[in-house]
């Protein structure tokens, strides 16, 4: 199952030669992850409230095209594995002529609030089960 985010490229994300600088196409796949665990129930505030945390453990990023201001970027999240202890994500972002002009992928652990690793299966099963069942349709 495939989740869609759209990001529109802001001035101050461009370099000088007014193509939007590399370091925010990372940015843009953490504002997508944010929104796709909201999209699916399990927004951050409901995870932190719950004591969990999500630390990014591996991050690919591979550039296609360029984009620039004011263009709109949709971002589509699958979730390529989810095995219980990681969550490895994947982002195909295309412009507004359904372009790829980023292709990325994302590798997230859970801990716990004192950094220790969650059990989501036996500590969370519903978040757990909803994971799975993504992992399941990708």
């Amino acid at each position: 199952m495939t989740k869609t985010y759209e990001h529109v490229v802001q001035y101050y994300e461009t370099d000088k030669m007014g193509i939007t600088h590399h370091s925010n196409y990372i940015r843009w796949m953490e504002e997508a992850r944010v929104d796709f665990l909201a999209q699916i129930g399990w927004d951050f505030a409901k995870l932190e409230a719950m004591g969990i945390v999500s630390p990014v453990v591996a991050v690919e990023c591979h550039y296609k095209a360029t984009t620039t201001f004011p263009e709109t970027i949709r971002i589509f999240v699958s979730v390529e594995e989810f095995k219980g202890v990681k969550l490895k994500l994947n982002y195909k972002m295309l412009n507004g002529e359904g372009k790829v002009v980023n292709e990325g992928k994302s590798e997230h652990c859970f801990l716990d609030s004192n950094g220790i690793p969650v059990r989501l299966n036996k500590d969370y099963p519903e978040f757990y089960q909803a994971l799975t069942e993504l992992s399941n349709k990708s």
